[in-house]
């Protein structure tokens, strides 16, 4: 089975549910659900949220959702972590994870690296491509991990650890509605939240391949 681990009611899968073609289930921890055994588990994508990698004091499931992402990544589980989920896949393999460092709100290019270029996670993407960014955190490259892609303003947006576990720093999942739902929680002026709608509108066709090619991708690269 493959399990998305939603962390925050306010950041749902999106449209990655439109691109997934296996079995899967959605765990939202927010609301009290288990977090599955290693032994169910074919795959996993763990998905963002408001709450920093390290705010176990505040919410006490992210200690146990860490243990299970070091244990998928020891077994070679496919992984792939969104924003927090990329944060937390850093933290779990001892990497650190910088609060209020290289934030990013907009719609902005990622630049692949030559590993990310050749690697499985990125096939048919180009080495710039447009991405929607949220984040306030951002993670170190954790040892031994391997940097695949960056932007400007945040040097690290994504790597991959061992041989089936990335962490991504952009948001391939979005859509309008999850963009105004985060412009209404952030109190975004209205200008301002029409001015991310009208840049994420005018590249919906880009990011709805982006995001496809990712989660096949995903999918493809292993036998899940």
């Amino acid at each position: 089975m493959l399990y998305i681990i939603q962390n925050d009611p306010e950041v749902p899968a999106g449209n990655i549910i439109d691109h997934l073609s296996v079995p899967h289930f959605v765990c939202q921890l927010y609301n009290g659900d288990r977090l599955p055994d290693v032994a169910d588990i074919s795959a996993i994508i763990v998905l963002g949220g408001a709450m920093g990698a390290g705010d176990d004091h505040l919410h006490p499931f992210l200690a146990d959702l860490k243990a299970l992402i070091g244990n998928v990544v020891s077994a070679e589980i496919p992984y792939l972590g969104i924003c927090l989920g990329g944060q937390l896949l850093a933290a779990a393999v001892g990497g650190r994870v910088e609060p209020g460092r290289w934030e990013e709100v907009g719609n902005l290019n990622v630049y692949l690296t030559d590993a990310g270029i050749n690697d499985p996670l990125f096939n048919g993407l180009p080495a710039e491509f447009r991405t929607f960014q949220w984040h306030h955190d951002s993670f170190d490259i954790p040892e031994g991990g391997v940097l695949l892609a960056s932007s400007e303003a945040c040097p690290n947006q994504a790597f991959r650890v061992g041989r089936a576990a990335w962490g991504l720093q952009f948001h391939p999942e979005v859509t309008e509605r999850i963009i105004r739902d985060w412009c209404a929680w952030e109190s975004l002026a209205p200008a301002a939240t029409e001015e991310l709608i009208a840049g994420f509108s005018g590249g919906a066709d880009s990011y709805c391949t982006t995001s496809r090619l990712l989660i096949e991708n995903f999918i493809q690269s292993y036998d899940i």
